[in-house]
């Protein structure tokens, strides 16, 4: 442990974080001052009890494209209520041992909804960097609203700043980036507003303290309706929290997160947030990335970045109230564009098909609905994909019949009124029906072995489809045998009705050699008995 090194980073952190806590706030409803409350609070207690030693936590601009409608249906106490309940969530998430699925969600999705929370992020500054108060539920009308506002009557200082302000931003990330970008545009543009006179709407007061905790007041009845809302912050932070401490893992050697016992930290800072109003806070991506750029090899780094916003609130609260809302705009709109991996993107629309399908359905999905909805619907997609590509993988092949030496005019009569096949692979949705279609041709065989030894899975759609094709091959007088069944299919298969369509229970083997043998006596009418030779 390096505390120079790590006072340093959480300095820098807390100088980053600065605008990006104020403009978060402001875009969520509750207010420029919510957001720095989250940072310190959410930020302390993160840093303390979270599964990763590098981790940055605070208002993000992924939970404020959240909280937006929350804040217009239930009002700023349904915000807190809701912090409280995803923090229980998150708590119990935490115990349960569900941080080790994050690794199931494709990487097609993640990029997805990044995406789209970049685009929303930008849309929503569009009224403040025009200088003008409109008032609506999506974030597409927020800005198609906007822009008519602005045109019936131009302002361009607003614009100007946001613009300028998101240039230096873009322009020292690039050329400087151990420099504060955000903070120094942001004082330059707070400094020019003051001094020049552009009369661009600032922030406002804040308070110069933190509030005293407290309960936030609504109805017991009001609760039930907050459930759902608590559900989507609590996934979208666990999501959020567990890919940021994936990212610092790949960015510092030799370090590993515990994803529960991030989860668990997650919920504890999302429970104390809101009792000093707060808003929902996750893990940030950026501020983590500066973090362990920066030098941070523990958590008083992380505790560093949280001290230094606290002390920006108890000393320096009535310059940071004059800071103008087009500036705060410029920061996130450069943080939305810093956030789009061209690269990424590129490489991932032109990988496969079902990867750019779900990277375009997921990122739409954010747009036009909201977060929660556009990850199921990615993991939907890719799901399918991925089933479909299982599917393309199994194969129903007709195999050779080895046993030993034959005479021609054995060979013939096997070859005429015995075919053997081997499925390899999963047996589900597709695969199964083509599998009925090609089985279903044989016409002028006697017995049909099926070997399942290469099957790796079968579910009820498989083995129902199985049933009804060894059905219709009985029917026809073509006696099934099925060999190699592994034991954790016998189960599905006995359910769903596949052994009951056999002619006999005894056609049934445990190897290829034993189904054969027996296919012989069927194909040649030899008269056996049914517990004879298996």
């Amino acid at each position: 442990m390096r505390p120079g090194r790590d006072l340093t980073a959480g300095l820098m952190v807390g100088l980053v974080a600065l605008p990006l806590a104020l403009g978060f706030g402001a875009n969520s409803g509750l207010g420029a001052s919510a957001g720095l409350v989250t940072a310190i609070v959410a930020g302390a207690v993160a840093a303390v009890f979270g599964g990763s030693r590098v981790q940055v936590s605070g208002p993000t601009g992924a939970m404020t494209v959240v909280l937006v409608p929350i804040v217009a249906t239930h009002g700023a106490d349904g915000v807190l209520v809701v912090g409280l309940l995803a923090g229980a969530v998150l708590i119990g998430l935490g115990y349960l041992g569900a941080g080790r699925f994050i690794r199931y969600v494709p990487i097609p999705v993640v990029e997805g909804f990044t995406l789209g929370i970049a685009v929303i992020i930008a849309l929503q500054q569009v009224p403040s960097a025009l200088g003008v108060r409109v008032d609506a539920d999506k974030v597409l009308v927020v800005a198609a609203h906007a822009i008519a506002e602005w045109a019936r009557s131009p302002v361009w200082a607003p614009l100007l700043v946001a613009a300028g302000v998101g240039m230096v931003v873009l322009l020292l990330s690039r050329i400087r980036p151990s420099l504060p970008g955000s903070l120094i545009a942001v004082v330059g543009a707070t400094v020019g507003n003051a001094v020049l006179g552009w009369r661009v709407t600032p922030i406002g007061s804040i308070p110069s303290n933190l509030p005293v905790p407290s309960l936030p007041g609504v109805p017991l009845g009001d609760l039930g309706a907050l459930v759902l809302p608590a559900i989507a912050v609590a996934a979208l932070a666990a999501l959020e929290s567990l890919l940021s401490a994936t990212v610092a893992d790949g960015m510092s050697v030799g370090r590993r997160h515990d994803p529960n016992r991030e989860l668990f930290g997650q919920g504890l800072a999302n429970l104390a947030s809101p009792l000093f109003g707060g808003i929902p806070a996750t893990a940030a991506i950026a501020r983590t990335a500066v973090n362990v750029r920066s030098g941070a090899t523990s958590r008083l780094a992380s505790l560093t970045h949280a001290l230094v916003l606290l002390f920006v609130i108890l000393v320096a609260a009535r310059w940071v109230a004059q800071i103008p809302l087009a500036a705060l705009a410029g920061v996130l709109i450069a943080t939305a564009v810093q956030m789009v991996k061209v690269s990424s993107l590129h490489a991932l629309l032109r990988s496969t098909r079902g990867d750019c399908v779900v990277l375009v359905l997921t990122a739409l999905a954010t747009v036009i609905f909201d977060l929660v909805t556009a990850v199921l619907v990615g993991l939907v997609v890719a799901g399918f994909f991925a089933l479909q590509q299982a599917a393309r993988a199994a194969r129903v092949e007709e195999v050779p019949l080895d046993e030993g030496d034959h005479t021609d005019e054995e060979r013939r009569l096997l070859d005429e009124h015995i075919i053997a096949y081997r499925i390899d692979g999963p047996l589900f949705f597709a695969a199964a029906h083509d599998f009925l279609l090609e089985l279903a041709e044989v016409t002028t065989v006697r017995v049909v072995v099926l070997r399942m030894s290469r099957v790796t899975a079968i579910d009820a759609t498989g083995a129902s489809i199985l049933a009804d094709t060894i059905s219709r091959l009985e029917r026809r007088h073509v006696t099934v045998l099925l060999s190699g069944v592994q034991p954790q299919h016998e189960r599905v298969l006995h359910e769903l009705g596949v052994y009951g369509h056999l002619a006999h229970e005894r056609h049934l083997f445990a190897t290829t050699s034993d189904a054969i043998a027996h296919a012989r006596l069927h194909a040649a009418r030899v008269m056996h008995s049914p517990n004879g030779p298996s």
